[in-house]
């Protein structure tokens, strides 16, 4: 880059000439230094040159750093873990920035494009001058500034990216950078902006299968073996199809009028628009087979050892389904199993703005920094998801006029991988003609949302500085900080829906009728992995219409209502009461420190104040009327905090930090609203207005030795102590272990919540009116202190100085770390759920709970990069790996199966790319992401246990050149 590197090279100074290293090199350089002189722990990640960071989406910028993994949406890095926990914060330029969501992590990383970043910065350890709200560390996000241009900025990138899963082509990247300064007779002046346009398309193809049912060898019923066994009792098919369109914008002004003052104004503009053209093809209503169909082959499954309430449980081991055929048995069930066609046609249109105004001046031994901000994301969720129900035309309609009946499926679960189709070449088996006639499919279901989420930190704050080095105690005291913050923070969430649930023949209207408007569904699910069984003729509502011109799709639907007859229209959207929150929360921060130094050894030690007053609106619903509630509270802490160095020799640190930081709970976890879903799977979702904030008292030695210019080993521990985790607990409803039957009424004693609006579905008798009790959610405070406990080993290193010795081989430079960590404590237990605890009771394991760890986090993960950069060459891949890891991310849902969170297995990733400087001023390159196209593997109960749920990402290519003038 064009900012000054002369800090970079002080391991250099024995060279009689300052060598400029620019590239790879200098950014690690450059990056290096800062960490080696910071008094606290962090970590830093430089661009190489405009807008090259070594990736281009932030979330996989940052696994780059010990001690952080991230996890991904349809292959695409989304959430960041810094040592296991998503409990972080994100700046930009020290300002803090407010996300699309009720997190308190602030901006997501995919709206935030890399090329407009300079440097990623990560603070592990916190000073008293740090903000708060961080479990595991504070991402600062830091942007060109003018004033440290040596001379004129001006560049440009243009990329193409593609997708091997995608249909849609190749989708544009383009980004510039435009900046100088000046001096004037009023002083220095500099601007800079910088902007990014990107369009992007990720798939995933998600495969679920469910066995979480039981047939007894005692049981009589048909399917029964001489050994118990676990049925299949769900099918799904996602094609997850993600289209991002993002904008952002980056722009400083400075004016230094004199050395010591200097007034700035930083803009930071970010619109996305993530546009969600997904797919599901469901098999529904597998369950209602289970006592009929017989398994092909079975394999055993060992449930190993869960950890409980009590101690360690040893489950046993039960044969499930493996390969086989779901019937079509006309005696047992009319209209099960039957086959179901999903659109999901989701948007999120945010819009973040960030401005900033500050001043920096000093006067003698005084220096000080004052500075407003304004941070706010507003988001709205444009909604359109449509099922269809194929109509078998082989099979009789429903004797009850439900509008659907019973369709086969072939099943293979063998090799680890999830696969079913129709069972087309079987008795009552549907033509690939059948599947694809609009006369054969009814319009089931239509939920419409155009959510509201608005979200805004409106802050103050002035930082002072005093200069001790000429008084009595400068000789070991340097400088004492102090400091003011207020921000004041809001959350408003307005659920704007209709669910439009259609169950009789005599309400839906056939696809004939509205043909115009359907097309076949993507047929390319086997591209991932070379499957053969897989659902691929079967129509949709066109998902590109619903996006571009949704009035269009509501007049042929309601016009095909009113033509079949149907009493039951498509409604516009209301807003949900029930959900309804608006949050504002005010807090006073201050701090002090004082900064040493005497011989060896060197840091500071403060404290910081916080007290925070809470007002959370929510509506209260009695007899269908909405009251408005207003919930207060307030809390203050006192949050201690200490940074050490020492430097026994000349090339070595040693660190030692300890310090109490403050975790608050999300918005949406402090809301007193609640929303229900037609589905009677997921749970319903409650808020907890009296959570309080997490506490974590944090613990960090290390040692760092600088062995060789731009090279270091560092290896370091971590200790958190926790109280007050907020942790997610699941309720689940009682199902009849017979019958598999929920119950019905309000209230629902044997545990839920009941939902009006769900479709019983395989949870009641055929026919039975909405209304059914369903799993409930919510986060509450682990009463019991948790540890989080581990050590990391980082290792960089470049041969730059052997180039006489071994010429080109010279240009190889490697990183590579391994963060191994621990969670132990805690006293939240999850209980299993009515059928799994019918399984475990088989092999003689009863009241089986699971003391639950904290969610996404890996015991062990390394990433390794090897670069090559000389001859204008300049070419790196990284291999990333992390260890298997509990998750809440369940297929299409977020519910628990078998009441306890999934299990993510352990998964490898390998990124590479390559540029070439043709000239001077221009560069071309590639990068690949995902090369090995490595999947995803959920197992249920324990790892490696029962295998339910893949995902089967892309490997994506971006390729272009940039310009530097």
């Amino acid at each position: 880059m064009l900012i000054s590197t002369a800090a970079a090279q002080a391991q250099d100074e024995e060279a009689s000439d300052v060598i400029i290293v620019q590239g790879i090199r200098g950014a690690l350089g450059n990056a290096l230094n800062e960490k080696r002189e910071a008094p606290n722990l962090v970590e830093v990640i430089q661009a190489e040159d405009i807008g090259k960071l070594p990736d281009q989406n932030l979330a996989e910028v940052l696994e780059n750093i010990t001690g952080v993994q991230i996890t991904r949406t349809a292959g695409v890095g989304t959430g960041v873990q810094i040592r296991g926990t998503n409990s972080n914060r994100t700046e930009i330029n020290g300002v803090s920035t407010v996300g699309s969501g009720a997190g308190r992590s602030g901006i997501s990383f995919e709206d935030v494009s890399a090329s407009i970043i300079s440097a990623v910065e990560v603070t592990k350890a916190s000073q008293a001058k740090t903000i708060e709200g961080s479990v595991g560390g504070t991402v600062n996000l830091r942007t060109i500034r003018p004033l440290d241009l040596d001379g004129v900025l001006a560049n440009i990138r243009v990329q193409g990216e593609t997708s091997s899963l995608s249909t849609d082509g190749i989708k544009p990247r383009l980004s510039a950078a435009l900046g100088n300064n000046w001096s004037t007779g009023a002083g220095e002046f500099g601007a800079v902006v910088s902007a990014s346009w990107a369009r992007q398309d990720v798939s995933a193809f998600r495969p679920r299968a469910d066995r979480d049912n039981l047939i007894s060898s005692s049981s009589g019923v048909p399917s029964a073996q001489s050994f118990d066994f676990l049925p299949i009792q769900f099918l799904n098919q996602d094609y997850d199809n993600f289209e991002y369109e993002t904008l952002n914008i980056s722009g400083t002004l400075e004016w230094a009028p004199t050395e010591s003052l200097r007034f700035y104004f930083d803009t930071i503009i970010n619109d996305q628009e993530r546009r969600e053209e997904s797919s599901r093809v469901q098999a529904s209503g597998v369950s209602s087979l289970r006592n009929v169909a017989v398994p092909d082959s079975f394999e055993t499954v060992d449930f190993g050892v869960l950890p409980g309430e009590n101690g360690p449980q040893t489950l046993g081991s039960i044969e499930a389904a493996l390969t086989g055929i779901i019937p079509v048995d006309l005696a047992t069930d009319d209209d099960d199993p039957n086959l179901r066609f999903s659109g999901d046609t989701n948007s999120r249109i945010t819009d973040s703005r960030i401005f900033s105004l500050g001043t920096d001046f000093n006067h003698g031994n005084f220096s000080a920094r004052i500075e407003g901000s304004i941070s706010s994301s507003d988001s709205t969720t444009p909604s359109i998801n449509t099922t269809l129900n194929f109509i078998n035309p082989n099979v009789p309609l429903d004797p009850g006029g439900a509008n659907d009946n019973a369709v086969p499926f072939i099943y293979d679960l063998s090799g680890g991988a999830l696969t079913f189709a129709v069972a087309q070449n079987a008795p009552f088996g549907p033509s690939t003609e059948q599947l694809l006639d609009p006369a054969n499919v009814v319009l089931r279901d239509v939920n419409i949302s155009r959510d509201i989420a608005e979200n805004e930190e409106l802050a103050f704050r002035g930082d002072f500085s005093y200069d001790l080095i000429d008084s009595a105690v400068g000789t070991f005291l340097t400088s004492v900080d102090a400091g003011y913050r207020f921000n004041k923070s809001t959350a408003l969430r307005d659920q704007v829906r209709s669910n439009v649930g259609l169950r009789n023949l005599s309400d839906s209207p056939s696809g004939d009728l509205f043909e115009d408007i359907l097309v076949p569904g993507p047929d390319n699910f086997g591209d991932a992995d070379g499957r053969a069984l897989f659902v691929g003729d079967f129509l949709l509502i066109d998902p590109e219409l619903v996006a571009n011109d949704p009035d269009a799709v509501f007049a042929s639907l309601n016009a095909a209502i009113a033509a079949h007859g149907g009493s039951i229209s498509i409604d516009d959207p209301t807003s949900d009461q029930s959900a309804f929150f608006d949050i504002e929360e005010k807090t006073h921060a201050l701090y002090g420190q004082v900064n040493f130094e005497k011989s060896i050894f060197r840091g500071n030690a403060g404290v910081r104040y916080v007290k925070t007053n809470v007002a959370s609106v929510g509506n209260t619903i009695t007899n269908g009327v909405a009251t408005p509630t207003t919930t207060e509270g307030s809390y203050d802490f006192i949050l201690p905090r200490f940074n050490l160095v020492a430097s026994p020799l000349e090339n070595v640190q040693l660190r030692f930090s300890w310090g109490k930081d403050i975790r608050r709970p999300d918005f949406d976890d402090l809301s007193t609203s609640f929303t229900f879903s037609t589905s009677p799977n997921p749970p319903v979702v409650l808020g907890n207005p009296d959570l309080v904030p997490e506490q974590v008292n944090s613990l960090d030695v290390s040692a760092e030795w600088y062995f060789a210019p731009r090279a270091v080993i560092s290896v370091g521990y971590f200790n958190k102590k926790r109280t007050n985790l907020h942790v997610q607990q699941q309720e689940d409803p009682f199902e009849d272990p017979v019958t598999g039957y929920r119950d019905l009424t309000d209230p629902c004693e044997g545990g839920g919540i009941f939902n009006p609006i769900a479709d019983p579905n395989v949870f009641a008798p055929s026919g039975t009116p909405v209304g059914v009790c369903v799993p409930v959610s919510t986060t509450i405070n682990d009463p019991g202190e948790t540890t989080q406990k581990g050590f990391e080993v980082a290792m960089q290193y470049d041969l730059a100085a052997w180039e006489d010795t071994i010429g080109f081989a010279s240009g190889f430079g490697i990183l590579a770390n391994y963060t191994h960590q621990e969670f132990s404590g805690g006293d939240t237990v999850n209980n299993a759920s009515s059928r799994a605890s019918d399984v475990f009771a088989t092999f003689g394991a009863t009241d089986v709970t699971f003391k639950q760890p904290l969610i996404d986090l890996s015991e062990d993960a390394y990433n390794v990069t090897l670069y090559y950069e000389k001859y204008g060459l300049s070419a790196r891949a990284r291999y990333t790996w992390r260890s298997a890891f509990r998750s809440t991310d369940f297929g299409s849902t977020s519910s628990f199966p078998w009441g306890f969170p999934v299990v993510q297995d352990a998964r490898g990733q390998l990124n590479a790319s390559i540029n070439y400087n043709v000239t001077e001023h221009l560069t071309i390159g590639i990068e690949g992401v995902n090369l090995t196209k490595s999947d995803i593997r959920q197992y249920c109960v324990n790892d490696g246990a029962l295998l339910c749920f893949q995902g089967l990402t892309d490997r994506r290519l971006t390729f272009g050149g940039s310009y530097t003038f």
